[in-house]
């Protein structure tokens, strides 16, 4: 008698969020387009199939087929694609952390860290508040790209990160803060294959470990 086929675990969704535009290109709130961008160059694919309001592509990252996407629209607005994508590929709410990855730009998080969550508040930032808003739940896999100028504790716990933070968010970036990002980015593509090949358990001891160092 021949065994059963094993069940079929599906594609990944990993979405970067940012804001569409040549004019957003360069900004830390596009981070996380920067992000999937990377992924993409090393995997040698490329993101430009529109479907679910989002531009796609698709990778085998670690033996898994990989969906990358990037929002088209606005940060603001980025759970409608997010919920559409999930829908597309048949991904519930008991699915979501094994097959989703959310990658985006954190003004809490000094430039130059990573910090990996399994769910939370949106923390201000309008892309995860409309993801948790659609989704109905803050239980998914974010991957958080620090972009906040180096404040102290004392500074953040004062707002001082928050005080014109959208013009610094939407401003283009100085070449040496893009140098600095353009390091990160290595390291969330570096997280992804881990929570990919290890878990997400791994990869935010792994992370989270240096973001303390």
């Amino acid at each position: 008698m021949s065994e059963a086929p094993e069940k079929s675990i599906g594609p990944v969704i990993v979405v970067g969020l940012g804001n569409p535009g040549m004019e957003y290109v360069w900004t830390p709130h596009n981070a996380g387009f920067m992000a999937i961008d990377r992924i993409a160059e090393q995997e040698r694919t490329a993101v430009q199939n529109r479907r679910c309001k989002a531009l796609t592509g698709t990778a085998r990252i670690a033996n898994r087929e990989v969906i990358l996407a990037k929002p088209e629209t606005f940060m603001n607005l980025s759970g409608l694609s997010v919920a559409a994508l999930l829908k597309e590929f048949s991904i519930g709410p008991e699915d979501r952390p094994q097959r989703l990855i959310v990658l985006y730009d954190d003004l809490d998080l000094a430039l130059g860290t990573v910090k990996i969550k399994e769910r939370g508040s949106p923390a201000g930032h309008n892309g995860a508040r409309s993801i948790n808003g659609a989704l109905n739940s803050d239980e998914w896999l974010r991957i958080r790209i620090g972009v906040g100028p180096d404040f102290s504790p004392d500074q953040i716990a004062a707002g001082a990160n928050r005080k014109g933070g959208k013009d610094y968010l939407l401003s283009p970036m100085r070449k040496a803060d893009l140098a600095v990002l353009d390091e990160v980015l290595d390291k969330v593509a570096i997280a992804v294959r881990m929570i990919l090949t290890l878990g997400p358990a791994a990869a935010m001891n792994e992370f989270n470990r240096k973001s303390r160092d």
